[in-house]
């Protein structure tokens, strides 16, 4: 064999060889997009009818049956674990981090490439929302085994930056919340030990990357525990 059918030869075996391995490279991203679309059918058929669609009345008031019933607001976030893995044993508090309304966070919450929810929230008025029942886990905390156990609570904030500031009808309508799950789910006492070893916890505990719940609730926790207990004696 001549050097230029040599050549050749060598030539047409590169091309099979770079024919195979783009055969290879399409059928592994046909099988992972085949799998990631099985995935996404799967979660979607496992996810409540109740979710991410407007409610008629009775649902509604299923819902809030099974739920608190100060509730203003409700529309269910497809971004949960259904259901959660514990009894509920704490409660979270957060801060919104902006002055939203129930409707637009609600919304936010609904875009399953967001991957994030809480249970309920508070507006500046002290409306309450629910967008992920209690019986569920919220995608609140950045912890996976802090949001099985707690009821996570997002709160407007009607200052932007500083010490993120809540209204009071906010405060008020906070404390009235937590005594509700309190009681609802047999929470004797809250306890706020400035740790996550407390069964009241804050976002900040769970990430190093966030200071959420803002400074002026991370500094009214105490005095939030000591209400909700007061509230649960009466």
């Amino acid at each position: 064999m001549n050097r230029k059918q040599n050549s050749l030869t060598i030539e047409k075996r590169q091309t099979r060889n770079d024919f195979l391995r783009i055969r290879f490279l399409l059928f592994g991203f046909c099988a992972s997009a085949l799998f990631v679309l099985i995935l996404c059918i799967h979660y979607s058929s496992t996810l409540p009818d109740t979710v991410g669609r407007a409610l008629t009345e009775q649902e509604r008031t299923e819902i809030k049956g099974r739920n608190s019933p100060l509730i203003d607001y409700i529309f269910l976030s497809p971004n949960a674990n259904f259901p959660r893995e514990n009894d509920v044993q704490k409660i979270t508090i957060h801060h919104m981090g902006g002055n939203l309304s129930l409707e637009a966070l609600g919304e936010s919450f609904s875009q399953q490439d967001r991957r994030a929810s809480s249970n309920y929230a508070i507006d500046s008025s002290g409306r309450i929302a629910l967008y992920v029942e209690e019986a569920n886990r919220a995608w609140t905390s950045s912890s996976r085994e802090n949001d099985h156990q707690a009821v996570t609570i997002e709160v407007a904030n009607d200052e932007t930056g500083g010490d993120w500031h809540v209204s009071d009808e906010a405060y008020k309508a906070l404390i009235a919340l937590c005594v509700d799950i309190c009681q609802r789910n047999r929470i004797e006492e809250l306890n706020f030990t400035g740790d996550a070893n407390g069964n009241l916890t804050i976002h900040k505990m769970f990430s190093d990357q966030t200071e959420c719940p803002g400074a002026y609730l991370e500094g009214k926790m105490g005095e939030i525990a000591r209400a909700v207990n007061e509230g649960l004696l009466r």
